[in-house]
């Protein structure tokens, strides 16, 4: 008696499908760190200068504060 059924040939892809979807979600998470990880060395031209000229500010005002006692 031959076996022709579908099921039994998905069950054996199971372990290559298997592969496949946990290396889509390493590939996802690597992106994702990689990324992550790049822009915290790099950060974007507008955050940057943003960011400086808040802290500029917040230093001189602590600053004047200090001389007028």
């Amino acid at each position: 008696m031959k076996r022709t059924s579908t099921f039994n040939n998905l069950g054996g892809l199971q372990s290559i499908l298997f592969c496949a979807g946990i290396y889509a979600v390493a590939l996802f998470f690597s992106i994702f760190i990689c990324s992550s990880v790049f822009y915290a060395f790099n950060p974007k031209k507008g955050n940057a200068t943003q960011h400086l000229s808040q802290t500029n500010t917040q230093t001189d005002k602590s600053m004047f504060a200090s001389v007028g006692k």
